[in-house]
C-alpha cells in the first residue's frame, strides 16, 4: 500500500476530523443481519403467495385432456335450445370481438382468456371468437386448443362454444356463445311482455 503524501495526509485529516468510532450500542451483528435477510425474503415470499390467492382468476394450468388437432369442439349447457346451438355451430352469429392465442404461453393464455370472457360480458357480446390454433407442428399438438377446451366449461357464463366453419378458422378456432347481462334479459323481457295480446 502507498503511502501518502504530507499535504494529502493533512486533507484526510481534516476530512475525518468530526467523525466518531462507532459505540457499541451502534454495532450490528453480522448473524443478526442474516436474520433479518432471511425475514425479509420470507415476507416477500408471503406477499407473493397472498398475491397469487388474491388472483380472480381460476382457470387452472393443470394438463387438461388432449384433443387431436383437427377434433371439433362442442360444448352445450342443459337449457340451451337446439336451434340456438345450431345456429352457433354453423357461424350464423356473428362473433365481432376475437381473440388470438397463437404464439402465447399455456399461462399468458390463461389469462387473455379470462379477462376475455368477462371483457366481452362488460360489452354485452353474446357471440366471441377465440382463435386457439391447431397447434399441430408444435411438441405437444393442439395444446391451447385442449386448454380452450378445458377452461370454457369452467365459466358460468358461457352457455356453448362450438369449433368455427372453415371460413372462420375451423378446427383452429371456437365460437362461444355468452349468457346475456341482466339489463339486456330485462330489455327482452320488456319488448315481449308489450308483444302479448
Amino acid at each position: 500500500m502507498s503511502r501518502l503524501n504530507p499535504e494529502d495526509q493533512r486533507l484526510l485529516e481534516e476530512a475525518f476530523a468530526d467523525v466518531e468510532p462507532i459505540g457499541e450500542s451502534d454495532k450490528i451483528d453480522a448473524n443478526a443481519a442474516q436474520e433479518l435477510d432471511k425475514l425479509a425474503m420470507q415476507n416477500r415470499r408471503l406477499a407473493a403467495q397472498t398475491d397469487k390467492q388474491h388472483d380472480q382468476n381460476f382457470l387452472t394450468t393443470t394438463q387438461p385432456k388432449l384433443v387431436d388437432p383437427y377434433a371439433e369442439l362442442a360444448y352445450k349447457r342443459d337449457g340451451v335450445q337446439t336451434g340456438v346451438f345450431k345456429a352457433l355451430r354453423q357461424g350464423q352469429y356473428e362473433a365481432r370481438y376475437v381473440l388470438d392465442l397463437h404464439r402465447h404461453t399455456v399461462e399468458k393464455a390463461r389469462v387473455e382468456v379470462f379477462e376475455f370472457i368477462y371483457d366481452a360480458l362488460k360489452r354485452q357480446e353474446r357471440c366471441v371468437m377465440i382463435l386457439h390454433g391447431r397447434g399441430v407442428k408444435a411438441e405437444k399438438p393442439a395444446l391451447l386448443k385442449s386448454y380452450v377446451n378445458h377452461w370454457l366449461p369452467q365459466f358460468p357464463e358461457v352457455l356453448a362454444f362450438h369449433s368455427a366453419q372453415k371460413r372462420d378458422g375451423g378446427t383452429g378456432a371456437v365460437y362461444i356463445l355468452l349468457k346475456k347481462s341482466e339489463e339486456a334479459s330485462e330489455t327482452n323481457r320488456e319488448i315481449y311482455s308489450r308483444r302479448e295480446p
